[in-house]
């Protein structure tokens, strides 16, 4: 089994951070402190391998499982927390950036395999990020802000 994290950030959603079968991709490699309630907190975000998800460097047909969980923000402080531990999507762009993440996971994707995508809808509604990679998922949470979709390998 192989498995790719295109977007793994600090891997706050692994039980196991350091998932055997798994590779972490990170566009940054880096350690944040912050001050959360007095307390001086810390995200680490360590990829194995530093990428971009919309150009990725794996072959076609790599991962059994590829999980997209891309940066869902597009209005946030250049200096806020929120903006540094999630990133952000570029306002004019970002239909174009999350369809080419989309299509680079499904490129790296088994024919078999499964894509797992993470969404939260506080800035971008789910049916136009849906709308922006023009494939729909199988699968997935459609009440939650918060939504995890599956998608099997889709064609263009």
């Amino acid at each position: 089994m192989k498995i790719l994290d295109a977007c793994c950030g600090s891997r706050m959603f692994w039980y196991e951070r350091n998932e055997p079968h798994t590779t972490y991709m990170d566009i940054r490699r880096e350690v944040l402190r912050y001050k959360d309630r007095q307390l001086e907190r810390i995200a680490e975000i360590d990829p194995d391998v530093i990428g971009d998800f919309r150009n990725m460097d794996f072959a076609d047909e790599t991962f059994d499982l590829v999980i997209f969980d891309p940066p869902h923000l597009i209005k946030a402080g250049k200096e806020s927390w929120l903006a540094k531990k999630y990133g952000t999507l570029d306002l004019m762009s970002w239909q174009n950036d999350l369809y080419k993440g989309f299509w680079e996971c499904q490129r790296v994707l088994k024919d078999n395999g499964i894509l797992l995508f993470k969404w939260n809808e506080e800035q971008i509604p789910f049916r136009d990020v849906i709308k922006a990679i023009q494939c729909q998922p199988i699968l997935g949470d459609k009440k939650s802000k918060t939504k995890w979709s599956v998608f099997i390998k889709c064609k263009k």
